[in-house]
């Protein structure tokens, strides 16, 4: 539903949906997850590592999606907790095809990627005291949150290797780290829908940013088409080398 614009509402306001659903959030394109969805693991058996990676998936996408909707209302906008979005319960969230069917499906075909998203939490961003300022911080929340989710299971893998803990949890930390931090960056990308776009619809003057946020409704066939065609290999590289700084 479009809510009517305020008459001192800014371009962007009257030409952008009043209610914008802030980043798809979690598309978590893990292009060298190879290493982590396709490798055997020893002691953990190949069962255990498929719940794990769609545990570890959906809790990603789940708390970014509930960052968007909690730093939204720190700005001023109670929707996300007034359609009940602000919950770690995935219920609420899962896209059937989005959350379990596309992911499921590359999981369990050993896919060298994995995407999966939630339902989008819906921000309106004419509740902001400054639109254009909440817009951004309201879209960066979903990346901080996959940084500081990365920095929670590195610290448990780093426990789990020095103190000989089963390998299920090092897995576990693992996987959970090289999720989040490819999904934190992942959103980066400034393709619409995706977080770095709001970025940079932020920062552009009004009618350029309404054109640029326009082209979502394409956003997926782009990301899509430069999935297939390895576009984004050089930056799944240089993420998954900062992994394993961190982790080792």
């Amino acid at each position: 539903m479009r809510l009517p614009a305020t008459s001192h509402a800014p371009e962007l306001h009257r030409r952008v949906a009043g209610r914008l659903t802030l980043a798809v959030g979690g598309i978590a394109a893990t292009g060298l997850m190879s290493l982590v969805v396709g490798q055997s693991v020893p002691g953990v058996p190949k069962p255990v590592q498929i719940v794990i990676r769609i545990f570890v998936l959906l809790l990603a996408i789940i708390v970014h999606e509930v960052s968007h909707g909690l730093v939204a209302e720190k700005l001023g906008d109670p929707t996300a907790r007034r359609m009940g979005r602000l919950t770690l319960n995935p219920v609420p969230h899962i896209d059937l095809f989005g959350s379990i069917i596309i992911p499921g499906f590359l999981i369990l075909t050993g896919s060298p990627f994995i995407i999966g998203w939630a339902k989008p939490v819906p921000v309106d961003i004419r509740r902001f005291t400054d639109p254009l300022r909440g817009f951004a911080f309201t879209a960066m929340a979903g990346p901080a949150s996959n940084f500081c989710q990365v920095a929670v299971w590195a610290l448990i893998f780093r426990l789990a290797y020095a103190q000989g803990w089963p390998a299920w949890v090092a897995y576990l930390a693992f996987s959970g780290a090289a999720v989040n931090l490819f999904l934190a960056f992942f959103n980066l990308i400034p393709i619409p829908p995706l977080d770095g776009s709001r970025l940079i619809g932020a920062l552009l003057p009004a009618g350029a940013a309404a054109q640029y946020l326009s082209l979502e409704r394409f956003g997926f066939i782009i990301i899509f088409g430069l999935l297939w065609l390895r576009a984004f290999e050089p930056l799944f590289n240089v993420v998954w080398q900062l992994l394993l700084r961190i982790l080792f």
